[in-house]
C-alpha cells in the first residue's frame, strides 16, 4: 500500500493532463480569408460606397430622415431637459404634453405647427390658387355627373324627332319635284293616283331651267344636285388634266367616227344662275324644318290637290275624304 504522503505528492504533468469528460467534439475551425476573397470583398464594398444614389432615392431618404426629427418631441429629449427655456418655462408651470397659456383654453395647440416642404418655384399663394381651381373643377364634375335623367332623353327624342322631318321634307321635295315635271309635261292629269303604282322611276337628269324660276319649297334640291355634279365634274377635270398622256390624232376620222369612239364630249353647261346668290332659298331654309314641311303640305294640297300623308290625288280642291292638313290628323 502507498503512504499518504506519497499518494499527496503529485506531479505537474499528471495535473496537466487532459479530462477526457469535459471535452467537446465536432467543433468547426476557423477558415481563414484568402487574398481572393479579401480583395472580392473589398471590391463589393467600394461599388457600394461609390455608387451615386439617384435623385429619388436622396429624396426618399431626406424625407425619411425628415420625418424621423418631426416624430420626436424636442420637449421629451435629454437636450431639452438642460436647456434654461425649458426651465424657466417649468418653474411657470409648464409641462411636457400640455398646452401654452391657459388651461381653459381647451383648443390650445398641444403641438406646434409642422413645417412643410416647398419643392417648386411657385409663389406663396400659387398653391392655395391651385386648391381652388381643382375644387372648382370638381364641383362642375359633380354637376354634370347630376344631370337629369329626362332632360337627356329629351334633347335625344328631339333629335330624333328633327331627324325624321328632315327625311319627310326630303322626300316630300321630290314628289313636288315629280309632280311639277309631270303638270308641265301632261296638262291633264288622272282623277286618283296612288304613289305605289307610279311609273317605274328614270334617271334624274340636270336641270336646264333657272334656279330662281323654280319653286322655292324644292329649289333647294336642284341646288344641291347642280353643285354635287359641278363639283364632280371638277374633280374629274383636274384627275384627267394631271394623268393625261399624250394621244394620237388621226385627221381622216369623220364626226361618226369620232361618236362611235366615244372622243366627243358632251360640254357640262351649268345653270346660269347656280353662282349667284339666292336670298329667297337661304331665307326659307333658315326656318324650323317643321314650318319648312308645312309649307310644302300646302303646296301640294294647293297646286296638285295631293295629300302628302295620304300618298294619294284628289279630284278637286275640296280633297274630301282627307282627315287633315297634319301627320296627326291621319293618325
Amino acid at each position: 500500500m502507498t503512504s499518504p504522503e506519497h499518494g499527496a505528492n503529485h506531479t505537474p504533468e499528471e495535473e496537466e493532463e487532459d479530462d477526457y469528460m469535459n471535452m467537446t467534439f465536432g467543433e468547426e475551425l476557423k477558415t481563414t480569408e484568402t487574398s481572393l476573397q479579401r480583395r472580392q470583398r473589398l471590391k463589393r464594398e467600394g461599388e457600394i460606397k461609390g455608387r451615386v444614389k439617384s435623385k429619388a432615392e436622396q429624396a426618399a431618404e431626406e424625407k425619411a430622415a425628415r420625418e424621423e426629427a418631426l416624430s420626436q418631441s424636442l420637449l421629451e429629449s435629454a437636450r431639452a431637459k438642460k436647456s434654461k427655456g425649458f426651465a424657466m418655462m417649468a418653474k411657470m408651470g409648464f409641462k411636457a404634453g400640455a398646452a401654452l397659456g391657459s388651461k381653459d383654453n381647451a383648443d390650445a395647440r398641444l403641438e406646434p405647427i409642422r413645417p412643410e416642404m416647398k419643392e417648386d418655384r411657385g409663389g406663396i399663394g400659387l398653391d392655395s390658387e391651385r386648391k381652388r381651381k381643382l375644387n372648382e373643377a370638381a364641383a362642375q364634375s359633380e354637376k354634370k355627373l347630376k344631370v337629369d335623367e329626362t332632360e337627356f332623353r329629351d334633347r335625344v327624342r328631339r333629335e330624333r324627332e328633327q331627324a325624321r322631318l328632315e327625311r319627310q321634307f326630303y322626300a316630300g321635295m321630290k314628289v313636288c319635284e315629280r309632280m311639277d315635271e309631270e303638270k308641265q309635261g301632261n296638262p291633264t292629269q288622272g282623277t286618283s293616283e296612288d304613289e305605289s303604282e307610279e311609273p317605274p322611276k328614270k334617271k334624274r337628269t340636270l336641270s336646264t331651267r333657272p334656279l330662281k324660276s323654280i319653286p322655292v319649297i324644292w329649289r333647294g334640291l336642284v341646288r344641291s344636285r347642280e353643285e354635287a355634279e359641278r363639283d364632280r365634274r371638277m374633280r374629274h377635270d383636274l384627275e384627267q388634266s394631271s394623268t393625261r398622256l399624250p394621244t394620237y390624232v388621226d385627221d381622216l376620222e369623220d364626226e361618226d367616227d369620232k361618236k362611235a369612239m366615244g372622243k366627243i364630249k358632251t360640254a357640262y353647261v351649268p345653270v346660269e344662275d347656280l353662282e349667284e346668290e339666292d336670298p329667297e332659298l337661304e331665307e326659307f331654309n333658315a326656318l324650323e324644318v317643321d314650318e319648312r314641311l308645312r309649307r310644302l303640305v300646302e303646296y301640294l294640297r294647293k297646286e296638285h290637290n295631293y295629300c302628302f300623308w295620304c300618298k294619294c290625288s284628289y279630284p278637286d280642291e275640296t280633297m274630301e275624304g282627307c282627315p287633315g292638313l297634319t301627320e296627326e290628323d291621319h293618325d
